[in-house]
């Protein structure tokens, strides 16, 4: 992700379109904040056990993306419920059922497809939903997570490409929106919160 002289937000960027035949339901702010948590924590979960079978497999470089992915989805997991939490204190956070898994390669390519619908249709659904309703905090946090999917996508796809040739890189994962980077180290600051190197975990 190439960085811009201001961090990337609904007014100044070109990317929050709602893909044509959308099929994500929207519902209230608060119903699509419940929805997130529950996706994010399904895809967690599947990208934890992509990781340790990737491991298993002699795939290391393709097990830590995994690992940093699963990672960024519980920082969604984070912002989003802590938004429910405010209007509904006893909130509990849903669980996720063991997933089913395939080959490396149709994994990678099924994690892309999930983080393109979020990237695409859902998150776009969620913050036209917020803005309507003048939920700015949603906004804020449907943004990043939305900005951080489509850089997942990349990331998938780019190790798809490159299953039978992996390389050195290590991944650096954003505390504060999901963001990753790929490379041999952490951005100076994240191109979608701002947040400094120092505070990227890398895996």
């Amino acid at each position: 992700m190439n960085k811009r002289t201001e961090l990337p937000t609904v007014e100044n960027s070109s990317n929050f379109n709602r893909v044509a035949g959308a099929t994500c339901q929207v519902g209230t702010t608060l119903e699509n904040l419940k929805a997130a948590v529950c996706g994010e924590t399904g895809a967690s979960a599947k990208y934890a056990a992509c990781a340790k079978l990737a491991k298993e497999k002699g795939y290391e470089q393709l097990g830590r993306l995994w690992e940093a992915t699963s990672a960024a989805e519980q920082v969604h997991i984070r912002l989003e419920a802590g938004l429910v939490e405010e209007i509904e204190p006893g909130y509990e956070r849903p669980t996720a059922d063991a997933p089913e898994l395939e080959e490396i390669d149709l994994n990678l390519i099924a994690s892309a497809n999930g983080e393109i619908f979020e990237t695409s249709d859902m998150y776009p659904g969620f913050i036209a939903k917020a803005q309507e309703e003048g939920n700015d905090k949603a906004v804020q946090v449907f943004t990043k997570a939305k900005l951080a999917e489509a850089v997942h996508a990349e990331l998938y796809l780019q190790a798809y490409n490159n299953i039978d040739a992996a390389d050195d890189d290590s991944y650096f994962l954003c505390p504060g929106c999901g963001y990753i980077e790929k490379g041999s180290a952490a951005p100076e600051k994240c191109p979608i919160c701002g947040a400094p190197a120092k505070v990227f975990k890398q895996f």
